[in-house]
């Protein structure tokens, strides 16, 4: 699949058999995130436990769909299931949410198995 710009378009992709898949026709990719609260974050999710949900919402805006999330005992605080339209959205996503000093974040590209199955057939 080779991406290209026609003026007055957005983000095209051609695929080999020659047909058009525009951007906001692409399926989008899932991700999952492990975060892990710094002693910044714990307090502020203290304060204001719906914080959380204030994040998810300005992700929302940034293009990223948290799908699943749940809070996990262990090294990790929480395990977030993301969908976004790419690698560059989740960059942007972790540069952002990084610099705020209340989270440490590690970002997985991940397939539904189904999907997998079809890939390695």
């Amino acid at each position: 699949m080779i991406a290209g710009l026609r003026k007055g378009y957005s983000l095209e992709f051609i695929r080999s058999d020659k047909s058009i898949l525009k951007k906001e026709d692409r399926k989008m990719a899932y991700y999952v995130v492990l975060s892990t609260l710094t002693d910044e974050g714990r307090k502020r999710i203290k304060e204001n436990p719906k914080r959380i949900l204030e994040v998810n919402k300005e992700l929302e805006k940034m293009g990223i769909k948290v799908k699943e999330q749940y809070a996990v005992l262990g090294p990790y605080d929480f395990v977030n299931i993301i969908e976004a339209a790419d690698n560059s959205a989740i960059m942007k996503m972790s540069v952002e949410l990084g610099a705020r000093g209340s989270v440490q974040l590690l970002t997985l590209a991940a397939m539904p198995i189904q999907d997998f199955i079809k890939k390695i057939k």
